[in-house]
Order: structure tokens, then sequence, then C-alpha cells
């Protein structure tokens, strides 16, 4: 199902990310490169719904510290790899509903 869906319609722009004062394209950068990173490790058959569900909570769980301008890509991507194997493990909350729908 992973084949179905574009990554594209998930990576940043310098506009979508907020004001980082001055950082906003760093920002943006080491985002998408996590975001790419994640995209290589997700299983062929993972549903849209989990993507729609993943992606985003990447970006929420760092939008709101400073770990995106201190720590480094590499960290950055162990992280999120670590999170999504978390997640996919315990089974993504509100992903089966929205499988449900489509």
């Amino acid at each position: 199902m992973k084949d179905a869906i574009s990554l594209h319609d998930y990576l940043f722009d310098v506009a979508d990310v907020g004001d980082w004062e001055g950082e906003e394209e760093l920002v943006t950068d080491k985002l998408n490169a996590v975001y790419h990173a994640v995209w290589h490790t997700l299983p062929d058959e993972i549903s849209a719904a989990e993507v729609e569900q993943l992606l985003p909570d990447i970006w929420d769980q760092l939008r709101g510290g400073t770990v995106l301008l201190e720590a480094d890509e590499d960290e950055l991507i162990d992280w999120a790899l670590a999170y999504v194997r978390q997640q996919l493990e315990q089974g993504i909350p509100n992903a089966d509903a929205a499988d449900e729908e489509e």
C-alpha cells in the first residue's frame, strides 16, 4: 500500500515550519531528512491511515522544543526510527478506525 502514497505530500517547505529565529531552512532540511529516512524503513504494506498518523506525529513530537536546532541529523533520524518502530509495534491509535472508513 505504500506505493499508493507519496512522501512528497508530507515534506516541508521553509514556510511550513514557522518561526525558528532565522534557522527555518536548517529545521526544514533536518525534518525532511528525517521523513526520508523513516519513509525508507516503513513496511510496504503500511496503510495510508498509518502514514497519515505517523509522519505528522513526528513533527508534533519535535516542533515544541529546540531539539531540531540542537541535535544533529543522525541523532534525529535515530530517534525517529525508534519512535516509528515503537508506534508500529504498539499499533497506531486512530489508524484502524481510519482504515475502516476507507
